[in-house]
């Protein structure tokens, strides 16, 4: 099993098909351990690996604060960075995805490595928008 960073490839067909809100949907992000198998070729969230722990539930955390802007010729989305407080688990990755519109994915993150929180805090950091937007299209 291998998780691979990557924007969905069944979410660039399903943006030209205006089938994403990315501001105004209900956007979650999902943990997963490193038995997960997910990449571009993941089309929809599972609870299959996902992470469990003290702080984390089944589905992940919601996306707040979100935002989509241009600079040039090239689009960013970005969010508030996901936070799990009093928390106690390990994850390896992560997938955001699209909760009103049948958890379509949108993105997987690969963290590199496991990390392990111990009755502390996870937070995800997300880039600023720009030119390593947590997703961006040229």
């Amino acid at each position: 099993m291998a998780i691979t960073q990557a924007m969905c490839t069944s979410f660039k067909a399903e943006i030209l098909d205006e089938q994403h809100d990315l501001v105004a949907d209900t956007l979650k992000i999902a943990l997963f351990t490193s038995s997960a198998n997910l990449g571009a070729s993941t089309t929809a969230y599972s609870t299959s690996n996902e992470v469990s722990g003290t702080g984390y539930t089944a589905g992940g955390e919601t996306l707040t604060s979100k935002a989509v802007s241009t600079t040039g010729t090239t689009a960013h989305f970005d969010a508030a960075d996901p936070t799990w407080t009093s928390a106690s688990f390990t994850a390896r990755g992560a997938l955001i995805y699209n909760s009103t519109n049948s958890d379509k994915a949108i993105a997987v993150l690969d963290f590199g490595g496991d990390f392990t929180v111990s009755s502390g805090t996870f937070k995800i950091i997300f880039p600023a928008a720009g030119a390593n937007a947590i997703i961006r299209i040229d």
